[in-house]
């Protein structure tokens, strides 16, 4: 029996073992070389600092700023998930032209939502270095970035396995407790 060319055998490289789409793949090399430029460019800046700006109160918005950034790509990134339950919920039934309008939201935002995220990480990686440089305070709103963090961890992982089915819904499950954690840290 002949292979047609859909069934040959392809080689096994790292790609095929993730199973990403080419499309995504390519979306996710350029998110990915844009968060390492944004990382070593603010690395860089603050390695350059004397001590005695990074104890300053003017650095502590340079921190806000990464924070703010990393803010603006989760709000896309979270979007996917609002968007899309409105959708299947079937929230947004009234009027066509608003089904319509949030459905090519929810098309961007699923497309937007791999390289919104590793953008976002990226700029979380410098808001907490800045964050240790400046001086880790035990307090509530210290604590609860940490706690973001750490549950912020799995997410990239799970959402790897997210591509083979092999997750169990864990990416969505670690996805949501960040989004909490996160929600906690940045407006209270």
């Amino acid at each position: 029996m002949m292979n047609t060319p859909n069934e040959a055998a392809q080689p096994m490289t790292a790609a095929n073992r993730l199973s990403i789409p080419l499309k995504e793949r390519k979306w996710m090399y350029a998110a990915l070389l844009l968060s390492a430029v944004f990382v070593i460019w603010g690395l860089r800046d603050m390695l350059q600092l004397p001590l005695s700006i990074l104890q300053s109160k003017r650095f502590e918005f340079t921190i806000k700023n990464y924070g703010s950034y990393a803010r603006i790509a989760l709000f896309i990134v979270l979007a996917n998930y609002v968007l899309g339950a409105a959708l299947r919920k079937r929230w947004i039934n009234r009027r066509d032209d608003v089904k319509k309008w949030t459905a090519s939201l929810w098309r961007l935002a699923r497309k937007l939502h791999t390289p919104a995220a590793i953008v976002a990480i990226g700029f979380i990686a410098l808001h907490a270095i800045a964050v240790f440089i400046h001086g880790f305070q035990a307090d509530f709103h210290s604590i609860s970035g940490l706690l973001a963090l750490f549950v912020l961890l799995p997410v990239p992982i799970s959402g790897l396995f997210r591509y083979r089915k092999l997750d169990r819904k864990w990416h969505l499950r670690f996805g949501l407790a960040f989004a909490v954690c996160f929600l906690i840290h940045a407006f209270v």
